[in-house]
């Protein structure tokens, strides 16, 4: 079994498994809700920190940090030549372009009531806000790490990746914008995209050839 099968079993079907799992909780009203329900009042405390940190998780601050990423994919992939270059960073920008038409119909179908913070409406399973911050900031996370030679370097990556994904989440909990259950099922989706990306060709480093077929120096990641 390749590398990426493997960690697409080992990783993106627990997550998938879970994500099934919160959803059949949320869709069919079962009693997780009510500890969901119970770790919101407890958590809920609206002030401009946490309003701040969920600002982390929208389009418009996530995506222009992707496309930073994608920028450098693609000059550092052309620059050393190597076969299908182009395909990951095609592949990490067409996936958060996509994940809308991914989460606007589950939210549609899940039709999730919002915390008592928000005003009356539904839609709010799974975290739009919480995925886009998983897909964006995962992705440029796993264009850049085949980059980096040191593994300080790359343990920072991971590590700031890691803080911006965790910090929106934080902040949308903290502010009541989501259920702590909706958070949680975006980041299993989200680990669930990005094993799916992970595993197109071109990401892994042992994988990396030059166009003549020669090991590339770079060779040793709402």
């Amino acid at each position: 079994m390749s590398n990426p099968a493997r960690r697409a079993l080992l990783l993106g079907v627990p997550a998938a498994v879970l994500f099934l799992l919160i959803t059949w909780q949320v869709v069919g009203h079962g009693p997780l809700l009510r500890a969901d329900a119970r770790l919101s009042r407890d958590l809920v405390h609206p002030d401009r920190f946490s309003q701040f940190l969920s600002d982390l998780g929208d389009v418009q601050v996530a995506a222009p940090v992707l496309a930073v990423a994608v920028g450098h994919g693609l000059w550092r992939g052309r620059g050393a030549g190597h076969a299908r270059w182009w395909l990951p960073p095609v592949a990490a920008a067409a996936l958060l372009a996509l994940l809308p038409a991914l989460v606007v119909p589950l939210k549609d179908w899940a039709a999730r009531p919002g915390t008592p913070v928000v005003p009356p409406a539904v839609g709010y399973f799974p975290s739009g806000h919480t995925a886009t911050a998983a897909v964006a900031y995962g992705s440029a996370t796993l264009l850049l790490l085949p980059w980096l030679r040191s593994r300080a370097a790359r343990r920072a990556v991971l590590a700031l990746c890691a803080a911006l994904v965790l910090g929106v989440s934080y902040g949308l909990v903290r502010h009541g914008y989501h259920w702590p259950l909706d958070v949680l099922a975006s980041w299993c989706l989200g680990a669930v995209l990005l094993t799916a990306l992970g595993a197109v060709p071109g990401f892994s480093r042992s994988s990396r050839r030059t166009s003549s077929g020669t090991p590339s120096s770079s060779s040793g990641p709402s």
